[in-house]
């Protein structure tokens, strides 16, 4: 046979067969009348809905709609009979075994025939998966709204013997004490507790922000966040002999979120301080400069590293531990990266075993 050139060869061809076509065609495609009932329809609708075509034809169309669809089915096939053409019009129909399949119809009427021409999809697949979806959307939120009652209730709740511990103290203070190491330590603990109540209440503040999707932006200092942290780990930090070294000539301040970048320095110079190596003090060292637009911020120490192969894609996951301190909880590195990237910055880490770690920060401009 000679090449067809063109649709309109074609089908003037002998050899090429429009019922042919009908049949073999995967798609449910039929031909229903005004008065609601099938008048033609190829083997897909049988195979689709397990009846024969002789049991398809002799029942109205209705009979086999879900019956919570067949109101808009029936309200979809009028506007078809005033010549308005339907397009992916989604239904369900049960199966002579009770299954429930979905299907998309796409249809146009002939008035002066009375019939409906029309074509459809069986999509039971696609709605499985958007149910699995919603459904684990649903729990998701619900999982997700639970961890920030939780979060919120524990920054909350224990303000309140934070605050116990403060009004101790200062009643120590109205005592008379001799010993000049007591009265230090004392003065330790109360900075200490005054530090973890004003963390505490700045992380209900975040989760209030957080609800109302607007996190709190102004002008931080690296500067002076790193004089509170340091305040904070004071006595962490003299019983290690830490040194921390900071060049911030370059750039001091951004515009940022205070209490992330608190966190930020909190959990890598906690981190430093935890993970030296054996019999060496710990140093630490803070750089920051102006790249390409952006601000950066390198962090150096000399512990025990990583190795970065087995490491690699992990780091700032949650919950993930590479060392075997008991402290160790997997969520410094997760908080670090999360503070980053929900305000458009993002943290790069190089490390080899027992040659220390240098993270470099990349703020948004």
């Amino acid at each position: 046979m000679d090449t067809v050139k063109n649709l309109d060869d074609l089908l003037l061809t002998n050899t090429f067969d429009i019922d042919h076509f009908v049949q073999l065609s995967p798609e449910m495609i039929c031909i229903a009348g005004y008065d609601g009932f099938f008048k033609k329809i190829n083997p897909a609708v049988s195979k689709t809905l397990g009846y024969t075509q002789q049991e398809l034809l002799a029942r109205p169309i209705n009979e086999f709609v879900y019956f919570e669809d067949q109101t808009t089915t029936i309200e979809s096939r009028e506007a078809v009979k005033r010549s308005i053409p339907l397009i992916n019009f989604e239904n369900r129909y049960v199966t002579k075994s009770g299954e429930i399949v979905w299907l998309s119809w796409t249809s146009i009427g002939i008035e002066e025939k009375q019939l409906v021409f029309g074509i459809a999809k069986n999509i039971t697949h696609k709605k499985r998966l958007e149910e699995d979806r919603n459904l684990l959307l649903t729990s998701l939120t619900a999982t997700n709204n639970e961890l920030k009652k939780l979060a919120y209730t524990a920054a909350h709740d224990l303000r309140s013997p934070v605050d116990n511990l403060i009004s101790i103290f200062s009643i120590i203070e109205d005592t008379k004490v001799e010993n000049d190491e007591i009265v230090l330590l004392l003065d330790l603990l109360k900075q200490s507790s005054e530090n973890l109540r004003e963390t505490l209440n700045n992380y209900v503040d975040i989760l209030i922000q957080k609800k109302s999707l607007n996190i709190q932006l102004g002008p931080v200092s690296f500067s002076e966040s790193l004089r509170n942290i340091e305040r904070s780990l004071k006595s962490l930090i003299l019983d290690t002999k830490t040194e921390i070294f900071a060049d911030f000539t370059s750039v001091d301040a951004i515009t940022f979120n205070k209490t992330y970048i608190e966190s930020i320095f909190l959990n890598l110079v906690s981190n430093s301080i935890k993970y030296a190596k054996p019999n060496t003090y710990p140093q630490i060292s803070l750089e920051s400069k102006k790249l390409d637009g952006n601000v950066t911020l390198k962090f150096k120490d000399n512990g025990i590293g990583f190795d970065m192969e087995k490491v690699k894609g992990r780091v700032f996951g949650f919950n993930q531990t590479f060392h075997d301190n008991i402290d160790s909880k997997g969520i410094g590195l997760y908080l670090v990266n999360s503070h980053l990237t929900s305000l458009g910055g993002h943290i790069e880490m190089e490390s080899r075993v027992n040659e220390g770690t240098t993270f470099t920060i990349t703020f948004k401009a």
